[in-house]
């Protein structure tokens, strides 16, 4: 890409995201979703005023952009907030997923669907977008209770999505003769690996950083960490989410002479976000939605279905307060990234079904990044409105 066209895009992109954040301003619609229209109008499906050159960005900030996510979500899981809502994360996150793989493949499989598309597809149902999730809970502007188990559910939600998609995976893998030890060992490896790394990088990062200005990390400081997370995890081949997630929570749990360890990361994370969804607006195929038929409506209804009920009764088992167990389900609809990436691993390791799941996981991407956010904002200002007056 030439220089001039490189400094166009990037000044386009950025004025696209500040008129964004105004639209989202005056008319309480998510930024995230707003973004993401920008993409699709600007990308091929829409106009194709993006270079082609400007998609290979889209590797480089969805890894940096969600490590980012992924630090401050982790930096969510504090000693006060796990003694005071670590029974509701723990049972609403576990019913969500469980009920979201049960629900979404039994329903599949009951339409027709063949059961080892349907089991895939039910563990891929499972992922959340921890990205627009996080940034509708601050466009929200979302505190107490509800605000704080959300956070805490988004940042171990996908470690079990995971665990499930590696469990599942290995399973159907068998079922057609592949062989499940290999599968199983690849998902310990990726998962324990990444808990190592991430406490190796937030160990001496929790002691280290914010000694120069005193209670403050730097801006070099807190980037240096996450570009850390970000590039040994991706030159290792383990999950940068649950990376950054394990350095933040070490770093939030153990440093005592922070003050606010995670704000320069607030501060900068901002543009990269902005990059990042345009660009994945830009990579969404509205027209393959067409495409679904019965089985890609029946996965959306179904996983709509589930989060909500499974958010419903995890909360009913936690004892949740009863105004806020309707809305956690729909504050965690969302998704994309990881679904997709749990998609391309099924593509490639599972070749008689995984065109199929990948066509599915990315058309109804559209579906959940669109309307996803929309539904977390209605559910975040219904229960957890600004100052964090908490419904009883």
């Amino acid at each position: 890409m030439e220089l001039d066209v490189f400094f166009l895009t990037l000044g386009a992109l950025f004025v696209a995201g500040l008129a964004a954040d105004e639209i989202g301003r005056r008319t309480r619609l998510p930024r995230v979703t707003l973004l993401l229209a920008c993409g699709i109008i600007a990308g091929e499906a829409g106009l194709d005023l993006l270079p082609d050159a400007a998609q290979l960005w889209y590797e480089f900030l969805s890894v940096m952009a969600l490590t980012m996510v992924a630090f401050l979500l982790g930096g969510s899981l504090t000693r006060k907030t796990l003694r005071e809502h670590g029974r509701e994360i723990m049972a609403i996150s576990l019913t969500i997923v469980l009920g979201t793989l049960g629900l979404v493949a039994a329903g599949l499989w009951a339409i027709g669907v063949d059961p080892a598309l349907a089991l895939i597809l039910g563990a891929i149902a499972t992922a959340t977008a921890p990205a627009a999730t996080q940034d509708v809970l601050r466009q929200a502007r979302a505190h107490g209770p509800f605000a704080d188990t959300v956070r805490g559910i988004v940042a171990i939600d996908d470690a079990w999505g995971l665990i499930v998609f590696g469990v599942v995976l290995a399973v159907v893998g068998g079922m057609n003769g592949a062989g499940m030890d290999g599968v199983l060992t690849g998902a310990a490896r990726d998962l324990l690996g990444a808990v190592l790394l991430g406490a190796v990088i937030g160990v001496p990062a929790a002691f280290l950083t914010g000694r120069l200005s005193k209670g403050e990390p730097s801006q070099a400081e807190a980037l240096g960490v996450v570009f850390l997370c970000a590039g040994a995890a991706v030159w290792l081949e383990v999950s940068f989410l649950i990376t950054g997630m394990t350095a933040g929570a070490i770093v939030v749990n153990t440093a005592r002479h922070h003050l606010r360890p995670f704000h320069e990361i607030e501060h900068v994370q901002w543009p990269f976000m902005i990059l990042f969804f345009i660009l994945a607006g830009a990579a969404l195929r509205p027209g393959e939605l067409a495409e679904l038929g019965l089985v890609g409506a029946g996965y959306v209804v179904l996983r709509i279905v589930a989060r909500i009920a499974g958010g419903w009764l995890g909360a009913v088992l936690a004892g949740s307060p009863r105004p806020m167990r309707p809305w956690y389900g729909m504050a965690l609809l969302p998704q994309a990234g990881v679904a997709v990436g749990m998609a391309l691993v099924a593509h490639e390791q599972l070749p008689g079904i995984g065109q199929a799941v990948l066509t599915l996981t990315i058309a109804s991407t559209v579906v959940f990044e669109v309307l996803g956010p929309f539904a977390a904002y209605v559910a975040l200002r219904r229960v957890s409105p600004p100052g964090g007056t908490a419904p009883r």
